[in-house]
């Protein structure tokens, strides 16, 4: 007993012992600022500073556009810009198909078939709109036995999906040679395709540019995000076409061949896929030839 309250004392001495941290001045040995510190007053101090630290540093990623360029954050003003694209779109393909069947009417006007005062534009869209209340959405027999045949088929699978399941169609974003190919070992996740300098270099499939920017190892980089949490990766470009933010659709020109950054030898594409996070051989999905 009397062992443990010595040592709690010894202890206490320790850390409330007071020390003296004094700057001299080298030449003249001037004091010129001093401290009294004690053990105690350290720590609580340093806790005290990192505490403040991860909470503005918490800060900063909650409420800061730099959130973005941590991985597996994405933009809420791209992800607001695409919904508002989205629905604009749809308002606009509606309009283009109320203006193509007024225009068909237009042109059996020209024809004679029917009387000009039998066509209306109004009542011509009023005809062709579809009221949500007149929809039967009950699902036929045929429907229900397929969902019922999915279902058991789900059920009673005991292997697990693939990580590399990729349901999107994809083109391929270049024709060449390949110079090398996906090797996990090498932890060259990617593939190499070798094309003169300028050659058009594709989306692989429709998405959202995620970042178009030059780096000093891969020269101009483009990322893409597609559906089903699938990216495309195109490095070493010659130059760039597009812009972060901007929508892609498959097959359109998105930068062209060249040889720039510190890591390559000649014009190639070093093209990388990703599903779900993970690196995925683009061999199994796209043929470069």
């Amino acid at each position: 007993m009397a062992t443990k309250k010595r040592k709690r004392k010894e202890l206490k001495r320790k850390l409330l012992h007071k020390y003296r941290l004094v700057i001299l001045n080298e030449n003249t040995f001037e004091e010129k600022i001093s401290f009294k510190l004690n053990r105690m007053n350290v720590f609580v101090t340093g806790t005290l500073f990192i505490i403040v630290l991860i909470g503005l540093t918490t800060l900063i990623i909650a409420f800061t556009p730099l959130r973005e360029y941590i991985p597996g954050y994405s933009s809420t003003r791209l992800k607001r810009q695409a919904t508002e694209l989205t629905y604009k779109t749809d308002s606009l393909v509606t309009v283009l198909d109320y203006t193509n069947r007024y225009l068909d009417n237009i042109r059996m006007v020209l024809k004679g078939d029917i009387e000009n005062n039998e066509t209306n534009r109004d009542s011509l869209f009023e005809r062709f709109k579809l009221d949500p209340s007149t929809v039967d959405l009950t699902p036929i027999r045929e429907d229900l036995l397929l969902r019922e045949e999915v279902e058991l088929e789900d059920k009673y699978n005991l292997f697990e999906r693939s990580v590399e399941n990729v349901e999107v169609l994809l083109f391929s974003p270049l024709n060449g040679t390949l110079s090398q190919g996906f090797d996990t070992r090498l932890k060259h996740y990617a593939v190499d395709i070798v094309a003169p300098r300028g050659t058009p270099v594709k989306s692989v499939a429709n998405g959202t540019v995620l970042f178009s920017e030059w780096t000093s190892q891969t020269g101009y980089v483009i990322i893409v995000k597609h559906q089903d949490d699938l990216t495309s990766v195109y490095k070493h470009n010659g130059s760039l076409s597009k812009s972060q933010g901007d929508l892609v659709r498959a097959g359109e020109v998105i930068a062209e061949v060249g040889n720039t950054g510190e890591l390559t030898t000649g014009p190639h594409l070093h093209f990388e896929l990703w599903k779900n996070g993970k690196p995925i051989n683009p061999l199994n999905y796209i043929d470069f030839k």
